[in-house]
């Protein structure tokens, strides 16, 4: 589809500068901007690339002033950056508007119930008494169990796997792989050191606005519920163990980790890699830099890095005293030494 400068401007109520009826059909980075194509400025360290852009508009901020001439035309907006997403969410909307039916081979159980404009892709299955809202899409090769229940306006990508009895809110995304339900790491070891599986008979329950990267797993409660609750945004490959508690609008890096029955706070942000132990605490906004491991309850708004995890502040100073630390021993060597000549005069 086409659209003019003028229709985009008047959606995001912006200000066109330059040609109003150029159109475009696509998107791309400034940098490698192309006829046809809207691309955007947000940071003053890519403004160079506008000033030689082949794209046909860019969304710039209200305050920009160009230095010299520039060739595209610009719609000027309070914020670019946002402006440009919410383009972003309108074409995705789009492009799934487009995909309703139920194709096969698929199966859904006929104890089952769904809403309309439900898609079902290839090979699909949908197990017995489960509940599915309107407007769902479930693309080629997910798996639902059998009495999970799912809300209105939810993506499923290809080969996401839902176990038994899991619970889904509304307008949820689950990336491709991802697995929900599955059981948590549980075992009793025996006198003959073989371990024994410790039955799970809990569920996991998403609330609404949530989203799980790919490859990420969220395992089921032992008893009880593993919560993601509403607005908590998943990256790739992490790891929930089982009866976790995630609070509202936090967000989670690739790679994280939790053990068990771990309970994090509202709008707290993790980098990749981190690592928490089980049976912890975290309260809200709490702030976890990359590849931190945290062994200990953390009170509300700490900021921590390092592993363990220690205030920011105090973990900079540790790593910069690390990197003194060959300096500091050859000095203590060559002290130790001086000590040693000194006592044997």
């Amino acid at each position: 589809m086409n659209f003019k400068a003028k229709e985009i401007a008047e959606f995001l109520n912006g200000e066109v500068v330059g040609n109003g009826e150029v159109k475009v059909s696509n998107v791309s980075k400034i940098e490698e901007g192309k006829p046809g194509t809207l691309a955007f400025l947000a940071k003053a360290k890519y403004e160079s690339y506008i000033y030689n852009t082949k794209a046909s508009i860019v969304l710039v901020n209200r305050t920009f002033v160009p230095k010299k001439e520039i060739n595209s035309t610009l719609i000027k907006v309070d914020d670019a950056y946002e402006a440009f997403a919410n383009l972003l969410n309108l074409y995705v909307e789009a492009r799934a508007i487009a995909k309703v039916g139920i194709e096969q081979p698929s199966f859904i159980d006929k104890s089952t119930t769904y809403g309309e404009n439900i898609y079902v892709g290839a090979f699909a299955y949908v197990g017995k008494n489960s509940k599915i809202g309107k407007n769902v899409k479930i693309y080629p090769q997910v798996h639902i169990g059998e009495n999970v229940t799912i809300g209105d306006n939810c993506t499923f990508y290809a080969g996401a796997k839902i176990y038994d009895d899991s619970v889904i809110g509304n307008n949820c995304t689950i990336h491709a792989s991802a697995v929900i339900g599955a059981d948590g790491f549980g075992f009793a070891p025996q006198k003959d050191g073989t371990y024994k599986k410790i039955p799970q008979i809990g569920n996991t329950v998403l609330e609404d606005n949530v989203e799980i990267g790919a490859n990420t797993t969220i395992d089921c409660g032992t008893m009880g519920s593993t919560i993601i609750r509403k607005g908590a945004k998943i990256d790739n490959l992490v790891q929930i163990a089982h009866n976790c508690d995630i609070g509202e609008n936090t967000v989670m890096a690739g790679q994280t980790g939790l053990a068990g029955t771990t309970k994090v706070g509202k709008n707290c942000q993790f980098g990749g890699q981190v690592g928490l132990g089980g049976h912890l605490n975290v309260g809200n906004n709490v702030s976890l830099g990359a590849q931190s491991g945290l062994v200990r309850d953390v009170k509300d708004g700490e900021v921590l890095f390092g592993s363990p995890a220690i205030p920011i502040k105090d973990a900079l100073r540790s790593m910069s005293v690390y990197k003194k630390l060959p300096t500091l021993q050859r000095d203590v060597a060559r002290l130790q030494k001086e000590i040693k000549e000194i006592k044997n005069k």
